[in-house]
């Protein structure tokens, strides 16, 4: 199986700065598509960021130009740097990978969430 690991998650005030980690272990052919989601209490999962397989890239219209994605195949771990951060960003932020396993089937895999909290 799969395991996705995330790290990096924390308290900060209003304009602050994390950067969050995402490491798949286990056995697995490759990895596609990865991405971020966060969900805030009371409210339905949201896709903050994707990244492809080949480094493409796309975030929801309240993050752009403060959050990147970026990945390193070789350690098979995605990152999410978010800048400037606000109140309006906190939530458990969840790791999403597109796997396609030894058998050449694919499955989505999820990681257990990180809390963000950020402080006004």
């Amino acid at each position: 199986q799969v395991r996705l690991v995330e790290s990096g998650g924390g308290l900060v005030q209003a304009g602050g700065t994390l950067k969050l980690s995402c490491a798949a272990s286990g056995r697995f052919f490759s990895i596609n598509t990865m991405a971020w989601y966060r969900q805030a209490p009371g409210k339905q999962r949201e896709l903050v960021a994707v990244i492809t397989s080949g480094g493409s890239t796309s975030y929801t219209d309240s993050v752009t130009g403060r959050f990147t994605i970026s990945r390193d195949n070789a350690k098979n771990t995605v990152y999410l740097q978010m800048n400037s951060l606000k109140p309006e960003d906190a939530a458990v932020y969840y790791c999403y990978a597109d796997v396609t396993t030894v058998t050449l089937s694919s499955y989505a895999y999820w990681g257990q969430g990180t809390q963000v909290t950020v402080s006004s």
